[in-house]
């Protein structure tokens, strides 16, 4: 990975497996192309101003103690009091109160685990692997602050690929500076969508394979050898030790009241410049695609959340926070924005995703053996406007994708069926009249063009 500099904004090469390709004038292959895209801007919204990519982003740990200085330490009830203040919710997709984990760990009985996720399984996301390049002392240092917080003897660091040499190095250099008092194995996370997950965590730390655990007792409770574990995003991590350091005051000064703090985004499809970008929830979604180079064509819709996220209209000024995006049936998630121009068609790219997400389950109960995989080829049947019983009519399809939906969601063995049926159901509102068009042997996409 190559940082330069140029016109005041930090541009990265960085090629990441999956990640949505933009789509401009010419090219009508997959919006989300296999292979990756080339990510090019890390860089915050104005008036916003850099937290997690502020100053020097070498990587480099004097650079990083220059800025910063050493971890601070803090015991238990000290940073449960200083993330409740500050409203800290994971980065990692799920959004939950990141105070409420530690204190579950801290309420079990055992030595607990501490282990940072940086697997970044979601084919569209690539701000982890941004962050651990170049900012990878923050997220060692959260780990290292919530590590001695709780009490931990062992932490693991959980990563892509690509990630692993550069973590290694950034450890090294701590120990020669004794800044972890707290022994930190990495683990090398598979490219899989669902080894993210945190039973799939502790299975890979374990050294058993990333797939979800079907158990009912939760991970703060039993995880990595059956100790108590926390498992916690790696932006969750960095944002942990800037609030150690600066407090929940300074923390809530940018989001909303309700969704306060930064996050990074990544922002790809039809855009001019993909890339990561640092923003305030409650950021309008139109000020994160021009933080992107803007538009590259004209735009249709936005997949918000990834793969398990949602589709909504790209309306500029749809606030992209849960409140805003709630009557979507939308989150931020783990921050991925991808612009579907109006020349793509979004049940063709929908029926695409779903058929990933068919071929990436753990095949450990029925929705996700048959379930999935059998919606997957509905869609790509309505995508590709061939004929099928029980899709005669709009109304038909509907009630087809709806009738699978039911089987599959709430009833999968993990969370896998049932963020992939959100995914789905968005597309089918938001692209209804698409729907409709299909079934009478046209494609508005095509017509767009």
């Amino acid at each position: 990975m190559k940082a330069v500099l140029g016109r005041g904004v930090l541009r990265v090469g960085c090629r990441s497996r999956g990640v949505p390709a933009s789509v401009g004038s010419g090219d009508r292959g997959a919006l989300f192309a296999e292979g990756g895209f080339l990510m090019t801007v890390v860089d915050a919204l104005p008036g916003v101003g850099r937290r997690l990519l502020a100053g020097p982003t070498d990587g480099r740990l004097d650079t990083h103690l220059a800025r910063y200085g050493r971890p601070p330490r803090l015991d238990g009830a000290q940073l449960v009091g200083l993330l409740r203040d500050a409203g800290l919710t994971g980065r990692g997709g799920a959004g939950f109160p990141t105070w409420r984990k530690v204190e579950a760990v801290l309420g079990a009985s055992g030595v607990p685990v501490v282990v940072g996720n940086g697997s970044e399984g979601e084919p569209a996301s690539g701000k982890d692997r941004a962050l651990m390049a170049y900012q990878p002392h923050l997220v060692l240092d959260g780990l290292q602050i919530v590590a001695g917080a709780v009490g931990a003897r062992q932490a693991y660091l959980y990563v892509a690929g690509a990630s692993a040499a550069g973590v290694g190095a950034a450890l090294g250099a701590r120990r020669g500076a004794g800044l972890d008092p707290v022994p930190v194995t990495v683990v090398v996370a598979p490219e899989r969508f669902v080894a993210g997950e945190e039973s799939a965590v502790v299975n890979a730390v374990e050294g058993r394979a990333a797939v979800p655990s079907d158990k009912r007792v939760r991970v703060t409770e039993a995880g990595v050898g059956g100790a108590p574990t926390l498992v916690q995003n790696v932006e969750t991590l960095a944002h942990l030790a800037l609030i150690a350091r600066f407090g929940p005051h300074w923390f809530r000064e940018a989001g909303t009241a309700e969704e306060p703090g930064t996050f990074l985004a990544t922002v790809g499809g039809a855009v001019g410049v993909p890339g990561v970008v640092e923003a305030g929830y409650g950021v309008r979604l139109g000020d994160l695609v021009d933080a992107a180079g803007g538009p590259a064509e004209r735009l249709q819709a936005v997949l918000v959340g990834g793969y398990h996220g949602g589709w909504v209209p790209a309306l500029p000024e749809l606030a992209v926070s849960r409140a805003g995006l709630a009557p979507y049936g939308a989150s931020p998630g783990a921050g991925i924005v991808v612009a579907l121009p109006v020349g793509v068609c979004g049940l063709v790219e929908t029926a695409r995703i779903a058929g990933y997400l068919a071929g990436e389950v753990a095949g450990q109960c029925g929705p996700c053996i048959n379930g999935l995989p059998r919606l997957a080829t509905t869609l790509t049947d309505l995508a590709h406007r061939r004929g099928r019983a029980g899709l005669g009519r709009e109304v038909d399809a509907v009630r087809e994708v709806e009738r699978l939906s039911l089987l599959v969601s709430g009833r999968g063995a993990c969370r896998h069926p049932d963020g992939s049926v959100r995914m789905i159901r968005s597309a089918m509102r938001t692209f209804a009249a698409d729907v409709a068009a299909h079934l009478a042997g046209r494609c508005l996409a095509e017509e767009a063009r």
